[in-house]
């Protein structure tokens, strides 16, 4: 071994160390405040993984399903789901992936949160639910309702996923993009600078909240925390969404079921009008209820106006 050679595996290899203590520091300290903490928590056995839930309330049920990017978890309900239980039996649930779920490595794909959540309504819930579900996972509950229309009753969707988005299927790129996430330590770093307390800062200032000044230590600290709970195996869920492995083509889905849908949609998010106006020409019956001055979490930045509204349709 020549002079030049041991010198490039001597960095290699302290490049990969010193990943690898970034890597722990991180999680470590993205856990330490414990912000998804609830003495509420239950848990599904599903076959899996555990999938966590809240259960609060009396009345009809209505079950929460938050969004699918990075640091997504039932914590995005935090605002309206005590409100909401003064009326109804609110279920908030962790998918499987997500906030204090397992995170299992596996492939995340539409089909498997569609069964999860058909599961949990049939043997947690026992009877057929209202679904309240947001961004991505809005597709999930109409496929639901598609998929069994006796477990799904009404259905709100705030900030659905663009149609043209949903039919995006994995390409050579999002796979390699998967494949790189899903690698020990490398990919175990480059998910770590995307999941930083500054980077999600950065994505609810310019995407998700319009007012800057509704952005919480609080909120940041929940993001960060489900992004990296218990360990590196946080990562897998998020690999599946950026590869493309959660979008689904719910045009016929769309078409099909004769559920009341309606949308609730924040007004200064991008492109969120054509978005709307997408789902209702493919089902006229739907209704649509804008939001003013949010972005893609108006149940966090204006959780009254959207309680409100809520009031009226479930």
């Amino acid at each position: 071994m020549t002079k030049k050679t041991g010198t490039i595996i001597a960095l290699t290899g302290l490049a990969a160390l010193t990943m690898h203590i970034i890597n722990k520091v991180e999680f470590s300290l993205s856990t330490v405040n414990n912000a998804l903490s609830s003495p509420n928590n239950k848990y599904y056995e599903w076959r899996f993984g555990k999938i966590r839930y809240t259960q609060m309330g009396s009345g009809s049920p209505v079950l929460l399903l938050h969004d699918l990017t990075a640091g997504s978890s039932s914590h995005e309900f935090s605002k309206i789901a005590d409100e909401l239980a003064k009326k109804h039996e609110v279920y908030t649930m962790d998918l499987l992936g997500y906030g204090l779920s397992d995170k299992p490595n596996i492939t995340y794909t539409s089909y498997l949160y569609v069964q999860s959540i058909i599961d949990f309504i049939k043997n947690v819930i026992g009877e057929k639910t209202d679904i309240l579900a947001t961004g991505d996972s809005a597709s999930i509950a109409v496929m639901c309702a598609h998929n069994d229309g006796e477990a799904v009753d009404r259905i709100v969707l705030i900030n659905p996923q663009s149609l043209s988005r949903l039919n995006r299927i994995p390409s050579k790129r999002t796979k390699l993009l998967k494949l790189l996430i899903d690698t020990p330590v490398l990919g175990t770093f480059v998910y770590n600078m995307i999941t930083t307390k500054g980077a999600f800062r950065k994505q609810f200032g310019e995407k998700y909240f319009y007012n800057p000044g509704m952005i919480s230590e609080g909120i940041l600290e929940a993001w960060r925390e489900a992004s990296h709970h218990p360990d590196h195996n946080a990562k897998y869920s998020c690999a599946s969404y950026m590869g493309r492995y959660m979008n689904t083509n719910i045009l016929h889905a769309l078409k099909q079921v004769d559920h009341s849908i309606y949308i609730i949609y924040g007004t200064e998010k991008m492109d969120n009008q054509t978005t709307v106006d997408s789902y209702l020409s493919y089902n006229p019956s739907i209704e649509a209820f804008p939001i003013s001055y949010t972005r893609q979490y108006p149940h966090l930045e204006r959780s009254k106006a959207v309680l409100d509204q809520l009031a009226i349709l479930l």
